[in-house]
C-alpha cells in the first residue's frame, strides 16, 4: 500500500473514531451514568451530515456512505459501552475490596478488546468506502483538514 494512502486511511479512522467518541459524549450532562440516546445520537448524525455534506459538497451517494460510516461507529460506540451504562462503577467494582479485582479488570479489558477486533473490520470498510468514493479535491480538504485539527485539543490528544 502506499504510505499516502496508508496515512490517509489511518487518519479517516482516527477521525472516525474521534466522530464516535463525540457520539459517546455529545452533550455534557453531570449526572452519573448519562449515555446518549438513540435521539442524541440521530440528531448528532444528522448534524454531522449536513456539516460535512457542505464542506466537502458531498453527492447523495457519498452521504449514504458516510451515513453508513457513522452507523458503523455508532454500533462500535454501544459494543464498546456495553451492557453496563456506568464505567465508572465498573472501575469502581475493582477496588471495591480489600484487593484489586485484577482477574475482573482481565475480563473488562478483554471484553472491550473484542467489541474493537469484532467491529472494526467493519468500521475500516466503511470508512475505506467512504474515503475512497470522495473526488481528489474533496479528499484534499479531508487531508487539510486532519491537518489543521492536529493539536487543537491540548492535552486531549
Amino acid at each position: 500500500m502506499k504510505p499516502w494512502l496508508k496515512r490517509t486511511l489511518i487518519g479517516v479512522f482516527g477521525v472516525s473514531l474521534l466522530a464516535g467518541g463525540l457520539t459517546a459524549c455529545g452533550h455534557r450532562h453531570h449526572g452519573q451514568g448519562w449515555q446518549a440516546s438513540a435521539e442524541d445520537v440521530a440528531k448528532w448524525r444528522e448534524r454531522a451530515l449536513d456539516k460535512a455534506g457542505r464542506e466537502l459538497q458531498l453527492d447523495e451517494a457519498q452521504k449514504l456512505k458516510l451515513g453508513t460510516l457513522f452507523d458503523k461507529l455508532n454500533e462500535q460506540r454501544s459494543a464498546l459501552v456495553g451492557a453496563n451504562p456506568n464505567p465508572r462503577s465498573e472501575m469502581s467494582a475493582l477496588i471495591a475490596g480489600e484487593r484489586f479485582d485484577k482477574a475482573r479488570a482481565q475480563s473488562l479489558i478483554e471484553e472491550k478488546t473484542n467489541a474493537v477486533r469484532s467491529k472494526s473490520p467493519e468500521v475500516v470498510a466503511a470508512a475505506g468506502d467512504f474515503f475512497d468514493s470522495l473526488k481528489p479535491e474533496q479528499q484534499q480538504k479531508v487531508r487539510e483538514f486532519m491537518q489543521h485539527r492536529h493539536g487543537r485539543w491540548g492535552w486531549r490528544g
